[in-house]
């Protein structure tokens, strides 16, 4: 459906600005989204995206775009085109299940973000390739990346950055735009790590996981899985467990501080991007798995079989 503004209505970020996290101002307690190719460390302020939805970026020399939808409350960060003339994206003003639809700027074709996929155009059908991202505070991104670079207000646009352009929607239990199925088992906007594999899906609540760091092995479908968070750090991820040589690890919760967050089985510390920090495993990762955090009612609309975890 139609949300409203129009095709770049709400401007994409093309030529983005960054500063040194630790120089650029900022309640500790907001939201970011952050992201990494070796030593190259970004993140982005939910209160810049909640205006602009995409920041088209480079990332490890390739052009990648961080989508976010603040209705939906996901952000996924793509790979976009190596060999397009214009490898953007821009904000469509099309919704679905309230749910952002980027369009690529090359051959005008709509993605779904959550469905991670090109629905409508010439590249219907087409899967981007995921890159990771950590969602959490900016206190607890400054904590495990000091050197790390922070977008900047300065985004070419006039926005008042301080105020959140939804009033009380991230709070309250309306929606903006009708969804369907709607999933009353939590809050609508409870904040969830899902997870899915096949048919197969399961939500877990950032704010059931413990203060420190908790890890759960766990099996989405026939996959098995490590899923890893803090409610005080206001994090979670998830991996796959099986490793490109076959091994499966199991694991627990890392001593080391964050960015560590578990250690295998094998004495293996690994990071919050699924790198390995020390250990005979060092600089392997960890294989993706298909997750990302939304708000409830957007998880269960797309995924409406998902279980939740603990239920």
């Amino acid at each position: 459906m139609d949300g409203g503004p129009g095709r770049d209505g709400i401007p994409a970020i093309d030529n983005p600005v960054f500063l040194r996290a630790d120089r650029e101002g900022g309640s500790a307690r907001k939201l970011v989204v952050g992201y990494r190719a070796g030593s190259e460390v970004k993140a982005m302020p939910h209160d810049i995206l909640d205006w602009h939805e995409i920041v088209n970026d480079t990332l490890g020399g390739e052009p990648v775009a961080l989508t976010y939808c603040p209705l939906t409350g996901s952000a996924l960060l793509w790979k976009s085109s190596m060999t397009a003339r214009d490898p953007t994206f821009g904000v469509s003003g099309l919704l679905y299940n309230s749910n952002l639809i980027p369009y690529d700027r090359e051959t005008d074709s709509h993605w779904l973000q959550m469905l991670v996929q090109s629905v409508e155009g010439t590249r219907a059908g087409d899967v981007p390739e995921v890159l990771p991202v950590v969602e959490t505070t900016l206190g607890t991104w400054r904590e495990m990346y000091p050197d790390s670079l922070l977008l900047t207000r300065q985004t070419g646009h006039s926005r008042d950055y301080d105020d959140y352009p939804y009033d009380t929607y991230r709070t309250d239990g309306n929606l903006l735009f009708g969804v369907e199925p709607l999933d009353r088992r939590m809050q609508l906007k409870t904040r969830v790590l899902g997870v899915w594999a096949g048919d197969a899906a399961r939500a877990w609540r950032i704010d059931d996981f413990g203060p420190g760091i908790t890890v759960y092995n766990d099996m989405i479908g026939d996959v098995p899985i490590v899923v890893a968070g803090s409610a005080e750090k206001n994090l979670a991820v998830a991996f796959a467990r099986t490793l490109d040589d076959g091994t499966v690890l199991s694991f627990e919760a890392a001593s080391a501080p964050l960015p560590a967050i578990a250690t295998d089985d094998e004495g293996n510390t690994w990071d919050v991007f699924g790198e390995a920090l020390e250990g005979t495993r060092a600089t392997e990762r960890l294989p993706l798995v298909e997750s990302h955090i939304a708000f409830w009612f957007a998880w269960g609309a797309f995924h409406p079989d998902s279980e939740i975890a603990g239920e």
